[in-house]
Parts: C-alpha cells; structure tokens; sequence
C-alpha cells in the first residue's frame, strides 16, 4: 500500500527541484543555454526582459545544482561561458516537452484559467 504522504526524500527533490525551475526565468535561460548560447552578454540579449542580477542568479542556481558549468577564459581572453552539464541537458529536453504540452493545450489551458497563455 502507498502512503498518502510524501517521503522526506521525495519532498527533498521536489523542492530542490522548484527551487530551480519555479522560477520564471529557468526555463528561458536553460533554453537559451540549450540553443549554444554561453556568455553573459549574449544570454541578456537573448532573453528580453531579464536582468544583469537576475540571470547571475538563475547561472549560480544552475551551477550550484550541477545543471550547468562555468568556464573562464579570463588566461586568454576576458570571458566566461556557461554550457549544460548532462544533467542540464535532459532538464532541458523536458522544459521542450512542457512546452509542447502548453502549445498543444493552450486553448484549454486558457478556458481553464481565463487567461492567455504564452507561447
């Protein structure tokens, strides 16, 4: 028989898990990190809206889980570029699917809701 209540294992990962992708800059930066895009100034640009601070803070969110890493190039040139770990990498794929899920349900999703959803 399954408890009704979550392990404090499962509440653990569930929380580590909405501490990184709850907020709502996450996804757009994983996105973006997805797509090849590496240096600071270039995910700005990429990423309308986003601040200097808040993308530092998604990055060392990202760093810190292990989702992605950071390599400074400041030896040779004055740069650092932020890639997707493996793990990174599959949180990506499935920010894709919830994507695909919210483009092929938007309209129910915005009946739902009684607001438009983004896409």
């Amino acid at each position: 028989m399954k408890s009704k209540h979550l392990t404090l294992s499962e509440r653990t990962a569930y929380r580590g898990l909405e501490d990184v992708v709850g907020c709502k800059w996450s996804a757009a930066v994983v996105g973006a990190l997805q797509r090849g895009i590496t240096r600071p100034g270039q995910l700005e640009r990429y990423i309308p809206g986003i601040s200097t601070k808040i993308l530092n803070e998604r990055l060392r969110k990202l760093l810190a889980y292990g989702l992605a890493t950071r390599a400074d190039h400041s030896a040779t040139s004055l740069h650092v570029e932020y890639r997707l770990t493996p793990t990174g990498a599959k949180l990506a794929g499935v920010i894709e699917q919830l994507h695909a899920l919210q483009a092929e349900h938007s309209v129910a999703l915005t009946e739902a809701t009684g607001k438009p959803t983004q896409r």
